[in-house]
């Protein structure tokens, strides 16, 4: 299975976002992660559909739309038509994931779910057999910056175990203080996408060709 770097446009330039995203598709990157921030689910805000609606005609980047949200299953159709091609929801507030789920894939669109460092990983499992992804937060979500949380990766080993025992093919992404330091163990762990925000916007673009190829970045096509 090939594996993907995916840059957080959360990192980049929020007063040039359309520059930062152009920065990652120039880089050879194919994705691109965009956190969306509700302040309520997690103590910050970022942008709304209508910024990833703006993005949209500007870049053939695969848009990996990250819903931080009280209630995702009201906005899920504000991000489905503004161009997201995979939207991820969180297994910790309290509505419908069977029926956002279902409203998402029905839309055309790849289904992804998240837990946050402490949330417990069998929250994945009845769901594992419908998902495209599993998200597995390495930092409490909310700000950029933070150092990875290591222990996550027990659930990383425990989602591709599971993979591999019911011959599943969701991807295992994680997102939160993400370096080149990391990659190893997260690679042994089973991770196929990696999000990378800081650490990818305040290094160069030799240290960035680097960081993709210490992974092998290579296109993940669904």
């Amino acid at each position: 299975m090939n594996k993907i770097l995916a840059p957080s446009l959360l990192a980049g330039d929020h007063g040039d976002l359309r520059s930062s995203l152009m920065e990652v598709e120039n880089d050879g990157r194919e994705w691109i992660h965009l956190d969306l921030m509700d302040g309520h689910f997690v103590p910050n805000l970022s942008f709304g559909p209508q910024t990833v609606a703006d993005l949209r005609p500007h870049s053939s980047l695969f848009f990996d739309v990250h819903l931080m949200l009280e209630r995702p299953d009201l906005y899920l159709d504000s991000f489905i038509d503004a161009g997201s091609q995979l939207i991820t929801i969180h297994l910790e507030p309290d509505y419908d994931q069977q029926k956002a789920l279902d409203k998402i894939r029905n839309a055309g669109v790849q289904t992804g779910l998240a837990i946050n460092p402490d949330t417990p990983v069998d929250l994945f499992y009845p769901y594992l057999d419908q998902v495209d992804l599993c998200l597995c937060m390495t930092v409490n979500p909310g700000f950029g910056g933070q150092s990875f949380k290591g222990y996550v990766l027990e659930k990383v080993k425990d989602l591709s175990a599971r993979r591999k025992a019911n011959g599943l093919s969701f991807l295992i992404e994680v997102d939160g203080g993400v370096g080149p330091q990391h990659v190893e163990e997260c690679l042994d762990a089973g991770v196929d996408v990696f999000v990378a925000g800081t650490s990818y916007y305040k290094s160069n673009s030799e240290e960035r060709a680097g960081f993709a190829r210490s992974i092998g970045d290579g296109v993940i096509k669904f």
